[in-house]
Parts: C-alpha cells; structure tokens; sequence
C-alpha cells in the first residue's frame, strides 16, 4: 500500500514539473512572460520580405520582444512590436528588419535614441528594410544584363591601364620628376636650416616692432584721439570754407554781389571802355603839348 502511495506520488510530481516545463518551453517559443510588463509599438514598413508573427524584437542586438502581429495597408506593411517595458525608447528611436543569421532568418532591430522626449506610442512610426543577401541577389539579377559590358569596358580600362603603367618613357619621366622632387625638397630643407637664425631673427623683430607699437599707441592714445579730433574738426571748417567759396562764386555769377554786378554789367563795362578811351586821348594831348610848345590852358577864372 505504501509502495503504491510512493508510485502515485512520484507519477504526480513527474507530471506537474512536465506540465512546468511545457509551459515554460511554450512560453519561450511564444514569447509569453509572466515576469515583466510589454509595451506595444507599432511601426511602418515599406518592405518585411521574410519577417514573420513570433520573430525577435533586439535592441542593440539583445533581445526585448518579438513580432505580434502584421497587417498590411496598401503600399506599406503595419507591424505590431511587443517590446518590453525596461527598454526607455525616445522621439528618435528607429526600426529596422535586418537578417538574424545567414540561413534566412530575420528580426526587427531597434535604436532607442538619444532624445530628451519619448517616444509617442500612439502614433505609428518609421521603420526600414535593410537589404539581406535575397535582396542582394536580386539587384545583381537586375544588373545581369549589364555585366558583360561592365567586365568589358573594365577588360579595356585595365588593359590601358597596363599599356600605361608599362610605358618605359613614362616611367623614365615619372623617376626623373620624383628625383628632381626630392632634389627641391632637399634644397628647401637646406635653405630653410640656413636661414632658420635669419627667420627667426626676423619673427623676433617683428615681435618687438608690433609690440612697440602697441607701446606707443598706448602711450600716446590721448595725444593720437586729439590729433584726430583736431584734424576732423580741420576738415569740417575746410568743408564749410568750401561751401561758402562756392556760394560766393555762385552769387558772383549770377550778379548778387557788387563785384558780379561789376564784372557782368554790360553797360559799366561799355563806359569803363569809353573812359578808357577818353583817358588815352586826354594823355596823348597832354603829351604832345609838353613835347611842343607846353601845355595850353584855356580858362575863364572869376
């Protein structure tokens, strides 16, 4: 009886650590977890080619969900994440489906970000599709029909290449300008030990030069702020000068003054010409009686 007792037990405890470990394996395969709490994220993609409901969610490259579900709307696909809570995933997280391993397998990558604000788990984000090798595969499908001619002209290309390359005379030229290159430099390092006291010589005097000049500019930057006060007063006095020479000149010719009046009147110009007329004739009469018989004075004295 007891032996039967033993037997039922043993048979019981076997059982309920099966009936553990199938939930536990079962868990695993689906992802189910009694022990931490998942966020739902949804994200768009133009392209899943092989990703499927159950495959791993990685966040730099450790796993932290899987793929619940996917739906496709028109052009893009519409993939539901169930990622776990833990992952603090940002405004600019991003989402990619790339290969799990080299037999086919795929996971949707995730970069949490480094933005101050989180994500926004109620609108839809951005994912992409990282080519794998099918994806590679078939771009080189797709520029099978211009292999030939590529290896062809890369065929030509080398060939003249080599034609190039295998040129004596070139060579020759090549040698000849990396000798006189290295003569040059060799000369420029000579000239620069030389001359390395003279420059710097040259770099100290000029050192001192500025700094005497900032000496003096300092010392005398009264003098030199009065100076120029004084100059630019100078020059506004010379512009107001200026401008009353040109009115002056302006009033002049248009005979607002009295010496335009007297050099554009007419009419005085005319009588200072008659004057002067009269005057040489009066000189001529009075000349030519001095020189005869003197000066004839006819006057009536009352």
């Amino acid at each position: 009886m007891k032996d039967e007792r033993k037997t039922e037990i043993r048979v019981g405890i076997t059982v309920i650590v099966g009936v553990v470990l199938f939930i536990w394996v079962l868990s695993w395969a689906k992802n189910y977890s009694l022990t931490s709490s998942r966020e739902v994220v949804n994200v768009k993609f133009d392209n899943v080619s092989g990703l499927e409901v159950g495959d791993n969610v990685t966040v730099n490259g450790v796993k932290k969900g899987y793929v619940e579900d996917m739906e496709v709307k028109g052009d893009n696909v519409i993939v539901k994440l169930t990622i776990d809570s833990d992952v603090k995933l940002k405004k600019d997280a991003t989402f990619a489906v790339s290969m799990l391993d080299l037999m086919g397998g795929k996971k949707v990558e995730v970069t949490p970000g480094i933005s101050s604000q989180p994500i926004d788990l109620t609108k839809v984000q951005h994912g992409i599709f990282e080519a794998d090798i099918p994806k590679v595969m078939s771009i080189i499908g797709q520029v099978e029909g211009d292999l030939p001619g590529i290896i062809s002209d890369l065929k030509v290309s080398l060939s003249s290449l080599n034609t190039y390359l295998t040129d004596h005379q070139l060579n020759r030229n090549i040698k000849l300008s990396v000798k006189n290159l290295a003569i040059i430099s060799e000369k420029l390092n000579r000239l620069l030990d030389e001359n390395s006291k003279n420059f710097n010589s040259l770099a100290k005097n000029s050192n001192e030069l500025i700094t005497q000049m900032n000496e003096f500019l300092t010392n005398n930057r009264t003098d030199i702020e009065k100076t120029l006060s004084n100059i630019k007063d100078l020059t506004s006095r010379t512009d107001t000068l200026i401008a009353q020479i040109n009115g002056f000149a302006k009033d002049t010719k248009q005979q607002k003054n009295n010496i335009g009046k007297l050099m554009y009147n007419e009419d005085l110009y005319k009588k200072l010409n008659l004057t002067m007329d009269q005057i040489n004739q009066l000189t001529k009469t009075l000349l030519h009686q001095v020189q005869g018989k003197g000066i004839n004075i006819d006057a009536h004295i009352f």
